[in-house]
């Protein structure tokens, strides 16, 4: 899906040269965590969030550092700090130059950047001017109604057995050379040996993802490398 599916829109922006207080007033009457910032051409030139209000002098926040790391930060980072923890203004606490996507931006592209940029929205924009935000919240929508779609669906023991061994093969922490998977009336029995306890869980939510498959029943064994130690299965 593309951005443009899932955004918020329209979207409330803020003008770079309004108050902080006018910011916190809007967020608090849309129920939204932040705004696009923007010039008098109604560009964008920022983000505010609630995070840039969490470190502030009105309500006794300010970020502290001990003195040998604001020592070795320089004046410039204490600088910064102080007119973020004070600015009155928006374009003194905004964020400049924030990640923007376009309207045919695709939902994989967005949670890279997400992650990339550690932020949890992304402004929409159409020419350079703010038309929506995709946040955390929209792809959660998103993922909320995909899982909404999933139908149960009749499928043979020998039919989920062979999805599983094929969803395997595609991935390279599979233990596909000592495991081996047996259905039974629609249950999945999980053998053999694992190297790594993590890959337990792992198989489990694969073989639970099957078509038809109505359970999961786990007798895998972990050979733990360095001791040599066999762990048996956990007791359910």
């Amino acid at each position: 899906m593309k951005a443009a599916e899932i955004m918020t829109s329209p979207v409330f922006a803020i003008a770079s040269d309004a108050k902080v207080a006018e910011a916190v007033r809007l967020m608090l009457q849309k129920h939204v965590s932040g705004l696009p910032v923007v010039d008098a051409a109604g560009k964008l030139v920022g983000m505010v969030t609630e995070g840039d209000f969490l470190r502030r002098s009105e309500i006794g926040t300010t970020k502290r550092r001990a003195r040998w790391l604001e020592l070795l930060l320089g004046p410039g980072a204490q600088a910064e700090n102080y007119t973020h923890s004070h600015g009155r203004r928006v374009d003194e606490v905004m964020t400049r130059e924030p990640v923007a996507i376009a309207e045919d931006t695709s939902t994989a592209e967005i949670v890279r950047l997400m992650e990339k940029h550690r932020v949890k929205r992304l402004p929409v924009v159409r020419d350079g001017k703010p038309v929506g935000i995709v946040s955390r919240a929209n792809l959660l929508h998103l993922f909320a109604g995909a899982l909404a779609d999933v139908k149960p669906v009749a499928a043979s023991d020998a039919a989920i057995r062979e999805h599983i061994q094929a969803e395997m093969k595609k991935q390279s922490w599979a233990p596909t050379g000592s495991t081996s998977i047996i259905v039974r009336d629609g249950v999945v029995q999980l053998w053999g040996t694992i190297f790594d306890e993590r890959e337990r869980l792992a198989l489990k939510v694969l073989a639970e993802g099957a078509p038809g498959a109505k359970g999961v029943e786990d007798h895998l064994i972990w050979l733990e490398p360095m001791s040599g130690l066999y762990l048996e299965p956990p007791k359910v």
